[in-house]
């Protein structure tokens, strides 16, 4: 039978400290590498036999995983912070790090996570990117409108950032100085200039074989817009990884933290433990929503009565998680139940 080495990898921007050990533990060699393509390829030449790799999630994980997966037996990804609750040390560095992972995945104790696709993962980058810009655009508007209050200057807030209302604004304003409305003319040079890139890299989104049926089965339910449903798919992935609507909801951070012991249970506020990107969105969609959907404007309705307006819009998302979660793992447009019919 031929042996398979366990080898923990401990990713940095630089480098990569590695640790490769024997499924009895003996340690069969470790050191630090380059973290580039053609250090990688030789080490990889220089391995003893087949083996199995595991590393921490970062910002670096993803290029690397990408260039060693069809090397390896099974490569996997750990959760950072389940990982740091299992391996608290006194003693930390990157060789001793690298040391534990090999450990943790020779016993099969790796806490892992999710890796999706490499085209999954380059789409939601493309996304992420976006609404990185969709920010930078608002930081921008609410900053014209500053710059417009700092001098005295009256306008209409719902009109400024419309192109014919500002050049109008611009040509009849009084007592603002030049500066300022160079500053403005800037301000809106670059406003048009990140509209323009989010709208192409929607555009790039929506047009992509690989999510376009699924992304057109999510926005069949009422409320559901297109930003939404792409979020939806390319944060979450495969929907198979959620036994319940209670996981997906945690993992979109709309539940709370839960403290217990001793038979005492204290709950906080919504963890921070989520998901920030999908628990955003689903916010936003949230506090819009149940104006085109009856249904959810039945569960805010009902919220509302409560006399707490955040707990009636963290309802609606949560209920919005639960329709996503029914139609992407259907496969099928949602379907509203009909009203049950009391005799």
């Amino acid at each position: 039978m031929e042996t398979i080495y366990y080898i923990g990898l401990d990713v940095h921007k630089k480098t990569i400290a590695y640790c490769i050990k024997m499924i009895t533990g003996k340690l069969a060699n470790q050191g630090v590498i380059s973290a580039d393509r053609k250090t990688l390829r030789q080490w990889v030449a220089d391995l003893p036999g087949p083996w199995m790799g595991a590393m921490e999630a970062t910002i670096f994980t993803g290029w690397i995983y990408d260039f060693l997966k069809p090397h390896a037996v099974e490569l996997k990804v750990a959760h950072p912070e389940m990982l740091k609750a299992i391996t608290a040390a006194k003693k930390k560095n990157d060789r001793a790090d690298a040391e534990k992972l090999a450990d943790l995945l020779r016993v099969n104790l790796l806490p892992e996570c999710v890796m999706m696709s490499e085209d999954l993962r380059e789409l939601r980058r493309i996304l992420r990117y976006r609404n990185m810009v969709v920010r930078t655009a608002i930081t921008m508007k609410n900053k014209m409108s500053g710059l417009l209050m700092e001098v005295g200057a009256t306008y209409d807030k719902r009109r400024l950032h419309g192109k014919r209302y500002f050049k109008n604004l611009l040509e009849r304003v009084e007592d603002v100085p030049e500066s300022v409305k160079e500053l403005l003319s800037l301000s809106r040079g670059g406003l048009d200039l990140f509209e323009g890139v989010q709208k192409k890299l929607i555009k790039t989104l929506r047009g992509n074989a690989l999510i376009r049926e699924r992304v057109e089965r999510l926005m069949s339910i009422a409320g559901v817009g297109e930003v939404l449903a792409l979020t939806w798919v390319l944060e979450i992935g495969e929907v198979e990884r959620f036994s319940n609507t209670r996981q997906a909801v945690s993992y979109c951070g709309l539940c709370s933290a839960q403290r217990e012991s001793a038979g005492k249970e204290r709950r906080g506020p919504l963890s921070k433990k989520r998901n920030k990107h999908l628990q955003t969105m689903l916010i936003e969609a949230a506090n819009l929503a149940p104006r085109w959907n009856p249904h959810l404007a039945a569960v805010h309705e009902k919220e509302m009565l409560r006399g707490n307006k955040n707990q009636a819009t963290i309802a609606v998302a949560r209920k919005l998680v639960e329709y996503l979660l029914a139609v992407d793992r259907r496969g099928t447009p949602f379907t509203a139940e009909a009203p049950r019919l009391v005799a």
